[in-house]
């Protein structure tokens, strides 16, 4: 899974990440126990987040019934069932998230995007220090196909993500589509027997490993600071009755 530059990355870090928590939510269209392109490259920033003794969680988003909608739990809005507030546990303890998806007609999955609707669903709760929940919290993407869109769709992913409040490191997406139009996606096996589809590829390697890296790094930096400075950002501040006194009139 990981090459001898990965390998020797994780065995001579001398960064303690051990008390961190990673959540990876593959927003493939294909249900378990169906092979699945975009788990293959995730599983190379799984591998470094272990390997440094990162906690980490795997969701299969299109495993479960997830509701339509922009509330914490859809089944309070007529939902016969919404398996969103269990996934929500593993969110809301996670220092780190790397949302993973394929390209489908240039844009993300359905799935992601329904992924990105349920997270804005918790976009006005708060942590105990007046900011929104996502505080403190680094996320980054994964894309995998066989046709152009890498840059666009983490765009809007990364976008929403810092968005509701998550921080986004440097070079905090990576992927791999291969040549444009149909074709052989990540990991399948090619044609002549020797190796798989974008396993040596240096672009993607390397990105991914910058990506798992910056977003430990970041999640490292955050949890050592006690977050993000309250000042300034607290939604208290904004409640009736709460503001400061503007000190011209001209501001009133």
């Amino acid at each position: 899974m990981l090459d001898d530059t990965q390998r020797k990355l994780c065995d001579d870090n001398t960064t303690d990440f051990s008390d961190l928590k990673a959540l990876t939510i593959n927003c493939t269209l294909k249900p378990s126990p169906g092979g699945s392109h975009t788990d293959k490259l995730l599983g190379v920033a799984e591998a470094i987040l272990v390997r440094n003794e990162v906690t980490l969680e795997q969701v299969r988003l299109v495993d479960h019934t997830i509701a339509p909608g922009v509330y914490p739990d859809m089944t309070e809005q007529g939902a016969e069932r919404d398996d969103w507030p269990a996934i929500w546990k593993k969110v809301e303890a996670a220092d780190i998230l790397i949302v993973g998806t394929p390209i489908w007609l240039g844009e993300k999955s359905s799935v992601c995007q329904r992924l990105i609707e349920r997270l804005y669903a918790h976009s006005g709760q708060t942590n105990d220090k007046g900011q929104y929940v996502f505080y403190g919290k680094v996320g980054g993407c994964i894309v995998t196909g066989n046709e152009d869109g890498i840059k666009h769709v983490g765009m809007g992913v990364l976008y929403s993500l810092q968005h509701v409040g998550y921080t986004i490191p440097p070079q905090a997406d990576a992927g791999w589509v291969g040549e444009a139009g149909p074709g052989p996606s990540y990991g399948d096996a090619r044609e002549d027997g020797q190796g798989y589809e974008g396993f040596d590829n240096d672009f993607t390697r390397r990105n991914t490993t910058f990506m798992t890296w910056n977003l430990m790094h970041m999640a490292r930096m955050l949890k050592d600071a006690g977050g993000i400075p309250a000042w300034g950002n607290s939604v208290d501040l904004w409640q009736e009755g709460r503001r400061f006194d503007a000190p011209n009139p001209e501001y009133r």
